[in-house]
């Protein structure tokens, strides 16, 4: 297993690694709007925030050698599904076709009270 650290991604909030890399796979650990340079939490829109996710996201996947492209399974965890709309438009303009698997699920709550978080499963690119 390689752990995968990037500033160009929020640091980790607790005892976890942005990503791991294990058998050609990165599996990320969820990502939320933390602007990666101030440490600052974005809020207000949820597609403002989602597409810092995206962002958040993308920078680690291409520490590890990965990028959305190559995006296999995420889960979108939602504070509420009222946002599911928006937040699936920038998903959407995010990922192209094939559209990686996905589950997109309303939490009760997420870390810092953030309304979106995303987590993924990608293939190293060769």
């Amino acid at each position: 297993m390689t752990v995968i650290e990037t500033s160009d991604a929020p640091a980790a909030v607790g005892p976890y690694s942005q990503a791991i890399v294990a058998n050609g796979f990165v599996f990320c650990s969820g990502q939320i709007p933390l602007d990666p340079a101030t440490g600052e939490l974005l809020t207000g829109d949820v597609a403002a925030q989602t597409r810092l996710v995206l962002s958040n996201l993308s920078a680690v996947l291409r520490a590890a050698g990965a990028s959305l492209r190559t995006v296999v399974k995420c889960t979108v965890y939602l504070k509420s599904m009222d946002d599911y709309a928006a937040v699936n438009a920038v998903y959407a303009e995010a990922f192209g076709e094939p559209h990686p698997a996905r589950a997109a699920v309303e939490v009760a709550r997420l870390p810092k009270d953030v309304s979106v978080e995303i987590a993924a499963i990608a293939v190293v690119e060769p």
